[in-house]
């Protein structure tokens, strides 16, 4: 007995940790800055951590109560009924349940290349078929309708991420609106906002109050620092709502998740710290790093260092861990975390320095 064939599926590559890295190196966990993954270098709000700790003996209970009382204020926040949100095991989570609603057996996706891999892996996982748009260096990874229809054929979901990953670029809510115009009416435009809560733009939730063909996701594991929690959602047109209890698993997001999201929805002072910390390490890069970088709109910036993963492994032998943008088709790239004050500005010294003996 063997599982079905799945040599056409390409494994997740996530961000090593700093254990991994730190027992391989035999340095010390707490001398190593890991700025790979987008995490929240402030960690989770001091709520949520009071709320985790203040709901740990429920947890031999479902979570009924608690999804509910999310769900709700989700709802409330995003000035929608509680059965457009649809609340999920991450945002990857969220694609899924996307993936289940909208795919039959053959359907096709259209994805952003380079991009979030998870895009395609949920549509294989479900049956479907990947297609590509490019989001090109060459054109500062500039986001249009125009440049999405180039690759469009049809396709019953096409995703944009916004702000993109791993370049930080956004694409204006008037060129969402004019995509969902010209896409057919079986086309579903799923806008990624995982990182939005750091973008100064409007979200496309303004169109999921309007149209019925564009749906939002977004996420907690970014700016309220929950990612080990695993806790997303997607926020889908008002005729969607009964879709969700057919697609979801029982319990989609667990009791401490919950509570714990509903603490961190609740510290507005923790987000607006979060994203502060994440602006300003953004200009320190911008100004600082003797590299070419893009203006981003996420808690990330992609620099442009010659060699990415030499560069990458030299910078984890001096205790900082970026991420190799190899595996997003841009060998020449590195994509550096917003950190701290510090540990931002301790990636910028170690690179600066690796790229000028890399220039002797």
């Amino acid at each position: 007995m063997q599982p079905r064939d799945l040599s056409s599926h390409a494994a997740y590559e996530a961000g090593r940790g700093i254990e991994e890295v730190a027992r391989e190196l035999g340095l010390d966990p707490d001398s190593l800055v890991k700025l790979a993954s987008n995490e929240n270098p402030l960690g989770p709000s001091p709520a949520a951590v009071e709320a985790i700790r203040e709901n740990a003996g429920r947890v031999h209970t479902y979570p009924k109560a608690s999804h509910a009382d999310l769900t709700a204020a989700l709802a409330e926040q995003w000035e929608l009924s509680p059965s457009q949100v649809w609340l999920a095991n991450g945002g990857d989570g969220a694609l899924d349940y996307l993936s289940r609603a909208t795919l039959d057996p053959g359907d096709w996706v259209l994805v952003p290349e380079p991009g979030f891999a998870y895009y395609g892996m949920s549509a294989r996982y479900h049956h479907g078929e990947v297609s590509t748009y490019r989001v090109s260096k060459d054109e500062n990874f500039a986001q249009t309708a125009e440049g999405v229809l180039e690759g469009y054929d049809g396709e019953r979901i096409v995703y944009l991420t916004s702000p993109h990953n791993p370049t930080g670029s956004e694409i204006d809510l008037t060129e969402v609106e004019k995509l969902a115009e010209r896409t057919t009416e079986e086309t579903l435009v799923v806008v990624d906002e995982a990182y939005g809560e750091f973008s100064e733009g409007p979200s496309a939730v303004e169109l999921v109050e309007t149209r019925d063909d564009v749906a939002v996701l977004r996420t907690f594991s970014k700016a309220y620092g929950l990612a080990g929690l695993r806790l997303g959602y997607a926020l889908v047109p008002e005729a969607w709502a009964d879709a969700y209890a057919r697609v979801n698993t029982p319990f989609a997001a667990s009791e401490i998740a919950c509570r714990a999201g509903l603490a961190a929805l609740a510290d507005t002072e923790h987000v607006r710290e979060s994203i502060e910390t994440a602006r300003s390490a953004r200009q320190h890069m911008y100004e600082r790093l003797e590299a070419p970088t893009w203006q981003s709109a996420g808690n990330f910036v992609l620099a442009e260092v010659g060699d990415a993963t030499a560069v990458a492994e030299g910078l984890r032998r001096r205790g900082v861990i970026v991420r190799d943008c190899t595996s997003f088709g841009l060998p020449e790239c590195i994509r550096i975390t917003c950190g701290t004050e510090e540990e931002t500005r301790r990636a910028i010294t170690e690179c600066n320095e690796l790229l000028r003996e890399a220039a002797e």
